[in-house]
């Protein structure tokens, strides 16, 4: 016989995007007991499989929320929305201001509503035209309703082990009923189990991020809505997700439970990954499991093809599945892939360690060097020129490195080496071809710090010795630290774009003009700055548009990130750019 021994759902569950998966345990007869995930159907155990239902009171009074503000009550409901017929979820707000500060995106919905409205009238005039019907003969899982004992009335929605909730469930209760019955029979062998939910919530939704014009367009005009098109253009975004094993509830307590969760975060991350429409993907902390089982099959469902490199050690948890990495993905319509190169730091300063640091202090120098922080660097040839006209005249390679750098804060050292072994392995690929660089990730380092001014300029020879501490003799002389790469800060471009626009000066505001570099990329209750970034090689490229960046006081309404909007401690960097020939002396 089988029985289920636990089950747990979430205290709270949003509406999009939050997959409910129960924790379900289940035994095998008495004295071998087993647990598992699910006995399905098509897999039963001695016979036995589980069966699970899914129901929303029908009884209790649904509560309208903020569409913006997901815990807070609505105290008024856009009458707009009434009149186009907008999902009301979206239609209420918890205060005026609430409703004033949304009003710019929300008044996008009316706008979707009323072409909607205008498509299906087209479409019914044509099928009435074509003498179709408008009955609707399918039926519904939630066709079984079931009155409990208590007289609550019970509408049934769902039959699987997992369960989305809709819009028709929002500020409902649910309740998810297992059992283990028998697989040929159908009779319960097991204990009814049943949880409810608290009320269901919507998800939030964000204010989209614009892409900003920082340069000029075709004509010579500067264009501040960033609507100009050129052939010859891509797009990269660099994003450091926040792996699971990294989301704690230790380290993030202000962020409710529901949208720390995974099953939450990795729909909420796919969703704005995928809005951002990019032609380049960079992520960083990927775990494996999550680029195999999820990341890579759903973005390749979008046109994507994709490259991972996981680090060297089991860092986090001891568990080979949990071990975070890089994943590049670029889209097989725009790139053909040429070439792959892995970086593995720790390789790298085994050797350095080797022929280099003194026996006696070999086993502190693999302490502090040999770190499991990779690159991984991704050649393509992209299926336009350099002049931008498709398939005609020179090739267009591409070479993108996505990296995260070692993340202890004293650890300068470290961090320069990391750089410095990059940097070195990218000047020999340069020297192989005509190529343009591209460097994404999570440098762990700030704007202005060593490892940033030496990629950033090229030479770090007029620091100071001891502005590095080199306990293992590694990075001095740092006269010898220098690179010919022209490589620039794409978001730079905002505090160098001259002209007045409005929303241009904004994002200056959000700029550090001592280092050209935004004021925070992480924002965590713990630390607020700039770990990302997206250099490129100005010989080869210029920027046309940077996503904007989000404002400090936007964040702090919910503490920090992550949050129920955002699912990363971090914020996505995304940049046009535009492919020039190569200037000959």
């Amino acid at each position: 016989m089988l029985n289920v021994l636990r089950v747990h759902l979430p205290s709270e569950i949003p509406v999009v995007g939050c997959e409910i998966t129960p924790y379900v345990l289940i035994l095998k007869r008495p004295e071998n007991s087993v647990s598992s995930d699910d006995v399905p159907e098509s897999s039963p155990v001695n016979g036995c499989c589980m069966q699970y239902r899914w129901y929303r009171n029908q009884n209790d009074q649904k509560v309208a929320v903020c569409s913006v503000h997901p815990t807070s009550h609505a105290t008024l409901q856009c009458l707009a929305c009434i009149k186009y017929n907008v999902a009301a979820p979206k239609s209420f707000h918890c205060t005026p201001n609430c409703f004033t500060d949304a009003w710019q995106h929300h008044r996008v919905l009316h706008d979707q509503a009323k072409a909607a409205e205008k498509y299906r009238s087209v479409a019914e005039e044509s099928r009435l035209n074509s003498g179709g019907s408008t009955s609707n003969t399918g039926e519904s899982i939630g066709s079984k309703t079931v009155v409990d004992k208590s007289g609550e009335t019970w509408f049934e929605i769902g039959r699987s082990r997992t369960y989305t909730p809709t819009t028709d469930d929002i500020g409902h209760i649910l309740k998810f009923e297992c059992t283990a019955i028998d697989a040929t029979s159908r009779a319960p062998v097991g204990n009814l189990n049943t949880v409810l939910t608290s009320r269901v919530i919507p998800a939030p939704s964000p204010a989209p991020r614009r892409m900003m014009q920082v340069g000029f367009d075709a004509r010579g005009q500067f264009d501040p809505d960033g609507q100009s098109a050129f052939s010859g253009t891509f797009s990269v975004l660099s994003y450091n997700i926040l792996s699971d094993v990294c989301a704690s509830k230790e380290q993030h307590s202000y962020c409710p439970s529901w949208a720390l969760s995974w099953p939450y975060r990795r729909q909420n991350l796919l969703r704005e990954i995928i809005g951002y429409r990019a032609d380049i993907v960079c992520l960083q902390e990927v775990q494996s499991d999550h680029f195999d089982e999820f990341f890579g099959p759903e973005l390749e469902k979008h046109g994507y093809d994709a490259f991972y490199k996981k680090e060297t050690s089991e860092v986090y948890s001891g568990q080979p599945n949990s071990i975070n990495g890089c994943a590049t993905f670029f889209r097989k319509d725009k790139f053909i892939f040429l070439k792959k190169y892995e970086v593995e730091f720790k390789k790298a300063a085994n050797s350095v360690i080797e022929s280099v640091v003194p026996a006696t202090q070999k086993k502190a120098a693999s302490h502090r060097l040999a770190k499991d922080n990779i690159a991984l660097i991704v050649v393509l040839e992209a299926k336009f020129n350099s002049n931008g006209s498709e398939n005609s005249g020179k090739r267009q390679v591409l070479c993108v490195a996505n990296t995260h750098i070692n993340v202890e804060e004293d650890h300068v050292d470290v961090k320069l080496w990391q750089v410095h072994t990059l940097v070195k392995g990218l000047e020999k690929i340069a020297a192989s071809g005509d190529i343009a660089l591209l460097v994404c990730g999570d440098l762990n380092t700030v704007p202005g710090s060593v490892p940033h001014v030496y990629l950033a300029r090229g030479k770090i020879d007029h620091l100071r010795p001891e502005a590095v501490f080199d306990p293992l003799g590694v990075v001095h002389p740092l006269s010898k630290f220098n690179h010919q790469l022209p490589l620039v800060s794409a978001y730079s471009s905002f505090l160098r774009t001259v002209g007045y626009n409005q929303s241009l000066e904004q994002q200056k505001r959000r700029m550090d003009p001592a280092t050209n570099e935004p004021l925070f990329t992480n924002f965590t209750r713990d630390f607020i700055g700039t770990h990302d970034y997206i250099f490129y090689a100005a010989d080869r490229l210029t920027v046309e548009s940077l996503l904007e960046l989000l404002d400090e006081e936007s964040l702090r309404k919910d503490t920090a990130l992550p949050s129920a909007e955002w699912s990363s401690d971090h914020i996505a960097l995304l940049a046009h750019f535009r492919c020039k020939p190569k200037i000959r002396n």
